[in-house]
């Protein structure tokens, strides 16, 4: 399977994006999902992850109530959608998979996900 995560900008703080990633190659459906970031200088990090079938989400703390984590299994396709932005979300996002088939728990280790692709970059100006 190959991911491409896409959506990022150059937003204002305060301003919200909307993050796409799209699966090739195989379907994604049975799968828990998961966004990730990486700014300038640091580790990847966990954002948000959605269960296969969509029933259970999770999110680091400093994105709970601003971020929203969803898929489209018939599109083969997950979402982020970034609200109220701050500089500190400025980073490379990118969009992974927990190749355990039909996983009930979100896990937030990067080396839990595979298919990384390319990330999408996100710019928040003060």
């Amino acid at each position: 399977v190959q991911l491409q995560a896409s959506g990022g900008g150059l937003v204002q703080a305060g301003g919200s994006l909307r993050l796409s990633c799209a699966a090739s190659g195989r379907m994604v459906s049975d799968y828990a999902m998961g966004w990730f970031r990486q700014a300038p200088g640091k580790e990847r990090e966990f954002v948000a992850g959605v269960t296969w079938n969509g029933g259970s989400t999770a999110y680091v703390d400093s994105v709970k109530g601003r971020f929203t984590i969803s898929r489209d299994n018939t599109k083969n396709a997950v979402y982020l959608q970034m609200n109220s932005l701050k500089p500190e979300d400025t980073a490379v996002y990118y969009c992974g998979r927990d190749p355990t088939f039909r996983r009930e728990v979100i896990r937030t280790n990067t080396y839990n996900y595979d298919a990384w692709g390319q990330g999408t970059l996100v710019t928040v100006s003060s």
